[in-house]
């Protein structure tokens, strides 16, 4: 237990990083989105610009934290067996396999687009984006409350969360499409 705070501040470190790398990548895939619409030679000049942007954050910054995050995490885990009994800790660990799932989908995303292959429109990946909004949101929430008689708001507060943030990128849609440098 002598280097427990130090476990847990590399772990805190690790997962905010990797969010941060989160974050910011599907912005990469809204402007490379975008940039292919672009007439040459912005299309290839942007293209290849932010293939490589994206190549550096996910290969330098994201997948590293993510195994960073993770091991530091199983460390925590063996120094304090006994949050394995608790019932936050289950729904914790369910969110994190959730941001697994969302950080592996990503990653599908960011090969197709290093190859070219666009499956996305930039307004659907703005809403992808909040995914990861919405789980970091949940995972703190229950970090820090760990009471399950407040998940009842918890949940409601995260649904509120979805929505407002849907919200947001409709109105975000419709200035842009008054004045497309916005």
């Amino acid at each position: 237990m002598e280097y427990y705070n130090y476990i847990k501040a590399l772990h805190l470190i690790f997962v905010i990083t990797w969010f941060a790398g989160l974050f910011y990548i599907p912005r990469l895939f809204v402007y490379q989105i975008e940039a292919a619409e672009k007439p040459e030679p912005d299309r290839t000049i942007l293209g290849d610009q932010l293939k490589l942007m994206a190549k550096r954050l996910w290969f330098i910054i994201t997948w590293p934290s993510a195994i960073l995050a993770s091991a530091f995490a199983f460390t925590l885990l063996a120094m304090v067996p006994g949050w394995l009994e608790q019932p936050w800790m289950h729904v914790k660990l369910g969110f994190v396999v959730l941001l697994f799932a969302y950080h592996f989908k990503t990653h599908l995303i960011f090969k197709e687009l290093q190859k070219g292959i666009i499956n996305w429109t930039s307004n659907g990946m703005r809403i992808w984006n909040e995914g990861s909004t919405l789980i970091l949101f949940s995972v703190i929430f229950l970090v820090i409350v760990r009471d399950a008689i407040n998940w009842i708001y918890g949940v409601l507060g995260i649904f509120l969360l979805g929505i407002m943030l849907m919200l947001g990128i409709k109105l975000y849609k419709r200035i842009r499409s008054r004045n497309p440098n916005a």
